[in-house]
């Protein structure tokens, strides 16, 4: 949900909008009250306050922001405003006016939620959703139905486009690419294509539907293009989509803008390297990292055999630091979430005694996990129940670092580094959002360090977290450390404590332990995936295989930790198989 502080507390950049109101930007007044109501919206944010009166004169928009700025009602709230004067009013039949594109399910259903609410007093305006995993047939009738305002991810958009008839668009006047950047990571870029020649939104002249008709003259399309970070495959987008647009949120000297054509590189697409676009100005960018001020970014350098030991250690003063906390752990792998899920959930132990009958939970906040592995409903389920706690914990996969504004997060602890460097901006912004104060933890090896050099380049500095001062807060055995010399932070006596138990745990769980293998293996393999620059910083040939399996509480030499792994997954592929052949013989006997 998108939401705001009072102007009172407002940081300095957006005080220059404390005298602006959305009415004086040319909002219904009616839809100036729900903002206010539903979404908490006092007085606009500056990106609002910016792009508003642009969206309202049907400019094309290519709009830079900080994440948690409020981009999302920068551009809905204009479209509802042009549909709710529309006279005579529109109708189910109509079809869709305009659409929204999202990278993540999870952000459809949050900009599905937003509009709900802006909808409130505007019932004859129907908002809706089509996503992968949803129940295709029901999404075909709510698009026979008719839905005004249509949020979709790029691959399920473009199948109703080809396959559903009844889908219907020729009053089709906006088009929203929501997280450009993130929706053509995630390898988009062929579906948005197919998607801009089906609807006829292309600026180099591609054959499709014929835009601009509403029925009301001087009503033609419109294209917006949203993103927090901004590379050379939004700029291709930005070349093929919008038409002399307004540029908002982008420094001069990291934007220029060249009369000639220029060759594009664009990844996962097979159009032609050689774009002309006869008097159209292309757009060429340099990576900008938008981060509020508001966020206090800090690195946490740490062995790599200690690393579980010092994320549980500063997840247990965090949340002990303060009552009511919530916190994201963003992890590189689906395996790697499960395992320290279902470690953190069930973790028992005892710095106090070693008897084993006064354990008790390490943890004791409530705690949610969120891949792309999971069954939709239960995807579904965790966003919503995480956005509504007050205290709570959140272990991630990369599927929640675009665009979700979950409410009151206070700290995002990146323990596995991004794939890309530029996707720590898109992280730590589940944080701090619209000035509200936060912290960003980066864990990082020793060999790893250089990594601070990379995002220093874009602008972004982070300080050492102390993280020897947490660790001898704890007591041991019923005593207070005060550890003033040691060889270093693996020798830490409350870190050695911690991974025996940690270890002894594991080793007693069979289901945890088989979790924590799966886990190594994934990890590593994600590990060596790094590309381009990266690859130098993050050398899978650096690690010592024997601490990575530490890391996850393994007593196991990595090589028999590897040949487990992958003695039991023959094994399960040869069971399926012979399941397989056991059907068929069946099938053939009673046929």
């Amino acid at each position: 949900m998108e939401r705001q502080k009072s102007s009172s507390k407002k940081g300095h950049k957006d005080e220059i909008f404390a005298d602006c109101s959305f009415t004086s930007l040319g909002l219904h007044s009616t839809l100036c009250d729900q903002l206010k109501e539903r979404l908490g919206f006092e007085v606009p944010t500056r990106v609002q306050a910016q792009t508003i009166p642009v969206v309202l004169s049907g400019r094309h928009v290519l709009v830079s922001a900080a994440t948690g700025t409020g981009k999302t009602i920068a551009y809905l709230a204009p479209i509802v405003h042009h549909l709710q004067k529309r006279d005579p009013r529109i109708e189910r039949s109509d079809g869709t006016f305009a659409l929204v594109l999202v990278p993540t399910r999870e952000l459809c259903l949050q900009v599905y939620e937003i509009l709900q609410k802006l909808l409130h007093r505007f019932h004859w305006i129907v908002p809706g959703y089509i996503m992968g995993g949803e129940n295709r047939s029901k999404e075909k009738a709510r698009l026979r139905k008719g839905i005004s305002i249509l949020v979709a991810t790029p691959g399920r958009l473009l199948d109703h486009l080809k396959n559903t008839s009844s889908f219907v668009r020729m009053n089709l006047r906006w088009i929203v690419f929501d997280e450009a950047d993130r929706i053509l990571e995630l390898g988009f870029g062929k579906e948005i294509e197919e998607i801009l020649n089906i609807i006829g939104s292309r600026q180099n002249g591609s054959i499709g539907e014929k835009p601009g008709a509403l029925g009301d003259a001087g009503f033609q399309r419109q294209n917006l293009l949203l993103s927090a970070t901004l590379n050379e495959k939004v700029n291709h987008l930005a070349n093929i989509s919008l038409e002399d647009p307004v540029l908002i949120g982008l420094d001069e000297k990291n934007l220029q803008l060249d009369p000639s054509p220029q060759k594009v590189g664009y990844s996962g697409s097979d159009i032609e390297e050689e774009l002309k676009f006869p008097g159209k100005r292309e757009m060429s960018v340099t990576s900008n990292y938008n981060l509020p001020s508001q966020l206090v970014q800090r690195y946490v350098k740490v062995p790599c055999g200690s690393r579980l030991a010092v994320l549980l250690s500063i997840l247990k003063h965090l949340f002990e630091r303060e009552a009511s906390h919530k916190i994201v752990v963003f992890f590189s792998t689906c395996d790697a979430v499960d395992f320290h899920y279902t470690l953190i959930s069930e973790f028992l132990w005892s710095p106090c005694s070693q008897d084993t009958e006064v354990k008790s939970k390490f943890l004791r906040c409530k705690t949610f996990r969120l891949h792309g592995n999971m069954k939709q409903e239960d995807r579904r389920m965790t966003f919503q129940s995480f956005k509504t706690e007050k205290s709570a914990l959140l272990v991630s996969t990369d599927v929640s670092a675009r665009g979700l504004d979950f409410p009151k997060v206070k700290c995002i602890i990146q323990y596995d580094s991004p794939g890309e460097a530029t996707e720590y901006v898109h992280r730590v912004g589940r944080t701090a959002r619209l000035d509200e104060r936060g912290e960003g933890l980066l864990f990082l090896q020793p060999a790893e360090m250089d990594y601070l050099q990379d995002l220093e380049k874009h602008g972004v500095g982070l300080a050492e977290y102390p993280i020897l001062k947490v660790l001898d807060s704890f007591p041991l055995y019923g005593q207070m450390l005060h550890v003033k010399n040691f060889v270093s932070l693996d020798l830490h006596p409350w870190v050695l404590a911690l991974q025996k138990g940690l270890e002894l745990f594991i080793s007693a769980e069979a289901r945890i332990h088989m979790l924590a293998k799966s886990a190594y293996c994934s990890w590593v393999r994600a590990y060596a995936a790094h590309r381009g620059e990266l690859k130098r910083i993050f050398m899978v040939k650096k690690l010592h295989l024997g601490h990575v399996a530490k890391s996850f509480a393994l007593k196991e030499q990595p090589s028999l930790v590897g040949q487990s792994f992958q003695k039991q997954a023959k094994k399960r592929k040869r069971d399926q198989r012979l399941k397989g052949l056991s059907k068929k013989r069946k099938v053939s006997r009673k046929t």
